[in-house]
């Protein structure tokens, strides 16, 4: 579940802050494979982000910053979600509450560093990628998922 989120997030979330945060330390094994498929998957959805926009050579330092981004929006989201586990056994109510808040409040700021980080490559890029950022972005159900059109 932490690995969808983390995924959607970074589908979402295209930002221009990409100032590296402190590593994640993982507290075991089971914990650091977490890390890794999650990294993987971050990985392999921004080589197919890039695939689907065509990103030129003139764009690749644009991009760079997107795909950072997109990397450090999963590990923060991840953070958040893994704080949330820690205590949701033992939660009130109003801890939960304030848990999830938490989770809801790193998803729209990575949201919001992945708006600022595209829209200056978004600017750049030709109509028909345009046309593709704004199919990706634009039409996808809560579950990540893009919406057929008819």
């Amino acid at each position: 579940m932490r690995t969808i989120v983390a995924v959607l997030a970074s589908t979402l979330v295209i930002g221009s802050a990409f100032a590296e945060g402190p590593a994640k330390t993982s507290s075991g094994p089971a914990e650091a494979r977490a890390d890794a498929v999650r990294d993987q998957k971050v990985e392999s959805h921004i080589k197919a982000l890039h695939a689907e926009l065509k990103i030129t050579a003139a764009e690749e330092s644009q991009w760079d910053n997107v795909a950072q981004t997109m990397r450090e929006n999963a590990r923060e989201l991840d953070q958040a979600i893994d704080k949330r586990d820690a205590v949701v056994g033992n939660a009130t109510a109003i801890d939960n509450l304030n848990s999830y808040a938490d989770v809801a409040q790193a998803h729209a700021d990575g949201v919001k560093k992945l708006a600022a980080a595209f829209s200056g490559l978004y600017s750049s890029m030709s109509d028909d990628q345009k046309k593709e950022a704004d199919e990706d972005f634009g039409h996808r159900t809560h579950e990540g998922r893009k919406i057929a059109k008819e």
